[in-house]
């Protein structure tokens, strides 16, 4: 299997770095993967993983839910009545940030096609992008949507959108520089980019430690403190303009980080400590478990 090796950082081109802790993938393969930081940025990543060609097997499990969409077990249960409530307010904030009650919208990792499904019904004109064949033909089924691969990016036209969005997915993209570049591109000059990723400066975060569950190595290439997902943006003519903290996915990711340390009584322990780390973010919102960062032009 080939592998990337990170020799220079892609947000500062530093080339001095540290193994900061090693994470077990819990939902696939039961291999350990090193996570490393920048010397001198702070920036995070996991090291050594499958290139992107050869990562699929990772993600062909019954139970990754954004793509098999699967409700076994009161884990995944408690997600699907979360993100019945989230898809509002996430459609609500796009209005809100861009201005407009509808336009053109991408949706990048588009996964089982929640989010754009409801944005379309809402009167955004919606381009959908999923690599993964079995989540995207899940969206074609129950949603009716026109879910393209992850190598048409490049097809569309400059400054075609209003509103571009990646719900958890930036934290996957191997070649990161290049898809900021075509982010920039695609969008309006008084375009809205929103991005939600992981925030392993949370408090669950460094509660759980190596088991945190939103580590979720290999998958997750890139691991975004609320700093240096600015230092991103401006790298790349971008301002941010909003942060906001997600507090509920700090209950599921608990709930995964008991289970996958086996604890008794995951459910409640996750409930435990996912009302804990939901009052640290409310008194500090870069605490939260995952962020929504919302992106204009310079």
């Amino acid at each position: 299997m080939n592998t990337l090796h990170i020799d220079t950082c892609p947000l500062c081109g530093g080339k001095h770095f540290k193994p900061v802790t090693a994470c077990t993938d819990h939902v696939a393969s039961g291999e350990q993967f090193e996570i490393w930081k920048c010397i001198d940025c702070g920036f995070a990543f996991t090291q050594d993983v499958p290139v992107e060609r050869e990562m699929d097997q990772y993600y062909e499990t019954s139970v990754y839910i954004s793509h098999s969409d699967t409700q076994k077990g009161l884990i995944n249960k408690v997600y699907h009545v979360v993100r019945t409530f989230m898809l509002r307010k996430k459609v609500r904030l796009i209005q809100r940030t861009s201005g407009l009650k509808k336009g053109s919208l991408l949706d990048i990792g588009t996964g089982t096609g929640y989010f754009p499904h409801a944005a379309r019904k809402s009167g955004w004109d919606v381009q959908a992008i999923e690599k993964n064949e079995k989540a995207s033909a899940f969206a074609r089924a129950h949603f009716n949507l026109e879910v393209r691969g992850d190598g048409t990016l490049s097809t569309y036209d400059d400054r075609s959108f209003d509103v571009i969005t990646m719900w958890h997915v930036m934290e996957h993209i191997e070649h990161l520089n290049e898809l900021w570049e075509t982010l920039y591109r695609l969008l309006k000059t008084r375009g809205i980019l929103v991005v939600a990723v992981p925030n392993p400066a949370s408090y669950d975060a460094n509660v759980y430690g190596p088991m945190w569950a939103a580590y979720d190595v290999p998958r997750h290439l890139w691991h975004f403190t609320p700093s240096t997902m600015q230092q991103m943006g401006v790298k790349h003519g971008f301002i941010l303009t909003e942060q906001h903290p997600m507090p509920f996915d700090a209950f599921y990711i608990s709930m995964l980080s008991e289970k996958y340390k086996a604890s008794r009584s995951v459910f409640l322990k996750g409930l435990w400590m996912g009302c804990k780390a939901w009052l640290h973010a409310l008194a500090k919102k870069e605490r939260s478990s995952s962020m929504v960062y919302v992106f204009r032009m310079k």
